[in-house]
Order: structure tokens, then sequence, then C-alpha cells
């Protein structure tokens, strides 16, 4: 019999490899041709074949091959099967003998256990070695957020919120005596600080966070009280060892488990992995410069609503029964709208147009570059940005800080802080600038593949100039992704001849270099 570790207290701990819910996604995407049939290993292989065939996932082996690099680099290159075959063998994920999930053996199938042990946690997908894939109405339902042209983010943070505001600490996937609801948790104490007028509105501290993360019970004013106690007796000048040393005491641990629950991870990673989960439901914002987290009043009508049905709620002792349950959806969470008393496009400007001053350009111009080279921002905002909308918000902030006499108007949604949640929809442009004269539209990308620029940018945009052009004749757009195809060149050079309608691409070095050299924006026409 495989041996098991006894229960204990843990940290709240979300897998890092699943940062966003459009990485989910795509995960449960290529589990789809599977579902009904029955795991094994070989099922595993080809499942991980297709990951990094669709470029998923990726190896250190894979990027120290520099054909295998450039491949991945590329979204107009692929894998041949030699190629995937060769990936398999060689990546360290599969030699690696010593890792191994319950129930799965060494090597790949551990590590396909590992990848997605958070998707089943969540309700999206069930699967056990010997028992057929199956995927979740909620795991379907973020599929097709992101798998159809146009994109719903609103639908797919919806999702996350259903799954969220039923999770469990001690869920049967998860061996952990600590139990609560870790959403409605946090939204009872940020309720009960939000009445307690000597904290003056204060929303819970970043630093507060490890707390909730080792936090043993589902009791909030508990855990408002002992928040109240540390804030008397050092105020918010905490210590990360201060705090860690109050986590050890939370999760009963003695000096024999440092090593196990490290400082770095419970006061570093943990907390940021907390902030991302809890910001991709869409009623949690940041304040005071990322320092604090709270409601984020837009939504004011879902959270009373999960404080009011989920503060209570059903444990579970086998897996199928707490998969049944987190996986349906809660149809009044789509239901809901948002506040109609907060004027959102005030507040998106107003911050808009504060980043756009705190921040120099430089720093724009590198966080630009970061995102659309794939690499993570380090600032305490913007990291928790998911990537796509990330872009726009940096472009918007580019344009204000270069063109100091058009008018921004970004279409991202906000929180209560003006901080973009997701993307703009699929029926407006990302980005509307207004001058005097010219009406300029700017679309924004992280795709490179011709499929993904020429027939989901393009086309739409030439229908959004089209209308435009009906208000202003002086109207063109701008489309930015981090490498322009050449076939995008050609179908804007066609567009332009065919129905007089001015595009242009620009490669995000191109748009830097561009916008620095430009006085007014219409000499974009000139670039």
């Amino acid at each position: 019999m495989p041996r098991t570790r006894n229960a204990e207290r843990k940290p709240l701990s979300f897998s890092t490899t699943m940062r966003n819910p459009e990485r989910i996604g795509a995960h449960l995407s290529v589990l789809t041709p599977y579902e009904g049939k029955i795991l094994n290993n070989e099922i595993i292989i080809n499942i991980i074949k297709d990951l990094f065939q669709n470029k998923i996932i990726f190896s250190y082996y894979e990027l120290s091959v520099p054909k295998y690099k450039k491949i991945f680099l590329s979204d107009n290159l692929s894998f041949s099967t030699e190629d995937i075959n060769d990936l398999i063998e060689n990546s360290a994920d599969g030699l690696n003998k010593r890792h191994k999930e319950f129930g799965f053996d060494k090597g790949w199938p551990s590590r396909f256990a590992t990848r997605y042990g958070l998707p089943q946690e969540l309700g999206f997908v069930r699967y056990e070695i010997g028992q057929p894939i199956k995927i979740s109405q909620t795991g379907h339902m973020l599929i097709n957020a992101y798998n159809n042209e146009n994109r719903n983010e609103e639908l797919a943070q919806n999702v996350m919120l259903n799954a969220l505001m039923k999770y469990q600490t001690n869920n049967p996937f998860r061996k952990n005596l600590n139990s609560n609801a870790p959403l409605p948790l946090l939204l009872n104490v940020l309720n009960l600080l939000k009445q307690d007028k000597s904290e003056n509105g204060a929303g819970i501290y970043k630093l507060e966070l490890p707390i909730l993360i080792c936090w043993g019970n589902n009791d909030a004013y508990e855990l408002y009280k002992y928040i109240k106690t540390l804030r008397e007796e050092v105020g918010y000048s905490y210590s990360i060892e201060f705090i860690y040393e109050k986590c050890l005491e939370l999760l009963g641990a003695d000096d024999s488990k440092r090593n196990r629950f490290k400082m770095d991870q419970i006061c570093g990673e943990a907390i940021d992995e907390y902030i991302r989960k809890m910001r991709s439901t869409g009623i949690i914002s940041l304040r005071g410069n990322g320092r604090f987290i709270d409601f984020n009043m837009v939504e004011e009508d879902k959270i009373n609503y999960i404080i009011k049905v989920y503060s209570e709620y059903p444990t579970f002792e086998d897996k199928q029964s707490y998969y049944d349950y987190i996986g349906e959806i809660d149809s009044k969470i789509l239901e809901i709208k948002q506040s109609s008393k907060i004027n959102l496009h005030d507040i998106k400007i107003k911050t808009l147009y504060k980043y756009a001053q705190n921040y120099s350009e430089e720093e724009i111009f590198n966080e630009l570059m970061k995102v659309c080279n794939r690499k993570d921002s380090k600032d305490e905002i913007l990291k928790f940005i998911n990537a796509p909308t990330r872009l726009e918000f940096l472009t918007s902030i580019a344009l204000v800080q270069q063109f100091k006499e058009i008018s921004v108007e970004p279409n991202y949604s906000v929180d209560d802080e003006g901080l973009p949640t997701f993307t703009a929809g699929g029926n407006i442009a990302d980005i509307e600038c207004y001058d005097s004269e010219y009406n300029s539209l700017f679309e924004v990308t992280l795709m490179c593949g011709r499929q993904d620029q020429v027939h989901n940018e393009i086309i739409p945009i030439s229908r959004h100039l089209a209308e435009q052009k009906v208000k202003n004749e002086k109207s063109f757009s701008v489309f930015i992704a981090p490498v322009i195809h050449p076939d995008t060149k050609k179908s804007a050079a066609w567009i332009k001849f065919n129905e007089n309608l001015d595009i242009i691409p620009l490669d995000i070095n191109e748009f830097i270099e561009s916008i620095q050299q430009k006085q007014k924006v219409e000499e974009l026409l000139l670039a």
C-alpha cells in the first residue's frame, strides 16, 4: 500500500502553475477530446503531448534546445510528432522519479495530477486512474469563455467567483486540518472591520494575509479579534519575522516544521497567489498602492449575497459529492449586476491619469516590454492585473503620457479603484482617443499568429473603424502586438485599398519608438 501523510494544519496553497483563469481554461480545453475516456498512463501521455503541442506548457529542456525554443516562442511554427516525442522522453518532469502523487505513477502521470490538481479542487474537472474524465458545468463555461471569437472575461470572472465562494480548505482532495471557506471568511472579516469605526474603513493589510492563509477555522469574529489584537500590539509596523512566528503558532508547528513551512513561501509567494485568486473573482479591490485589500463596492450586491448564503456551508467526506457541489453554477451569481451608484467612468479616467503622472515614461515602456515578452511584472499593483488587460492599461497610460492634446478613453472594465479587472468587450475598440480633428482607435493583443491577428483582430478592427468614420471622416486605427505577422500588414494594406480605412500595424518596439518621435497622435498615420 502507498504511504500517505497524516492530515495536519497547513497554509492555504494555490498552485502557481495556474495563476489566472485563462491558463486554467487552456488546460481544460486540452481535456475536451478525452472527456468520458478512462484515464490511464497512455491517455495521460497523450494529454501531455497536446499541452506541449499547444504550447500551454514548456520544459527547461525545451528552452535549452535552440530549435525547440524558436518554435515555442513563435506563433507561426509548430512541433513535429518527433519533436513532441523527444520532449516527452527528455524533459525533467517526465524523468523525475522522485515526485509521486497518491494514486499515480512517478514521472508524467504524477506531473499530470499535480498540474490538474487545482482545477479539480475548484470543481472544473474530475479524474482518477481507471475512471472516466469528467468536465463539470463550470469547467465547460470557463473553456467557452476563452474559446469564443469574442472572449467573455466577465463570464470567466463569475465562474471563478462561483468556485472560490464554495471552495473549502479541507476539501476531500486536500488533507488539511484547517477547516474554512477562505473567500466567505475573508468577506466576513472585511465586513466586521468596516463596521468597526475605530478602523476608519481600513481593509486587511497585505502582511496580515498570512494570518488568513494559516487560519484554522471558519469563525470570522475570532479572526477579526485576532487581527485587532495584532494591530493594537504593533500597529501596521509588522515585520515579516513577526507574522511568520504568529503563523507557525496558528499551524501548531514547532522548529522542526520551519523547513516545511518556509517564511518566504508563507509571507511571500502565498500572499501573491492568495491576492491573485481572490481578485480573479472581481469582488476584491486593492487600496493604498497595493498595501490593503478590500471590497470592490461595485460588486456590493454579490458580496452581500455570498455573505448571506455561503458563510455556512455543507462539508463532504467523498470527492464526488464535493465535485458535484462546487462544479455546479449558482445562477444567481450570473444574474446580479454591478452597482449603478458608482460612476466607474470618472474613476477609470482619474486612475488612468494618476498612473500616467506617478510612473515615468521609461517605467511604462519597460512594463510594456515585459508584458509583450511574457515576463512577470514586479510592480506591487501591475503584477495582479492579467497580461492582456495589463497591456490595454499600459498602452492607455503611454498614450496619455505622450500625447497631451488627446482625450484617452480605454474600454477595459475596472473596480471601484479604477484599476482594470478585464479587457474591453468584443464589440468596441480597446482604446478610443479624441482630439479636435481626429478620432483614433487603438487595438492591442498579445497574439502573434496569422489566424489570431488577421481573422480575430484586423477584421473586427476594420468594422469598428468603419463605424467610427460615420461619426468622423478623420478616423484611423492603430493595431499593436508583440510581433506583427507579415500577412497582417498585407491585410491592412488591402483594407486601405478596398475600403479606404487606415489601419496601422505596429509591433511593440515600433509603437514605443513612434510615439516618442511624434508630437500629435495623427502623425502615426505616417509611421
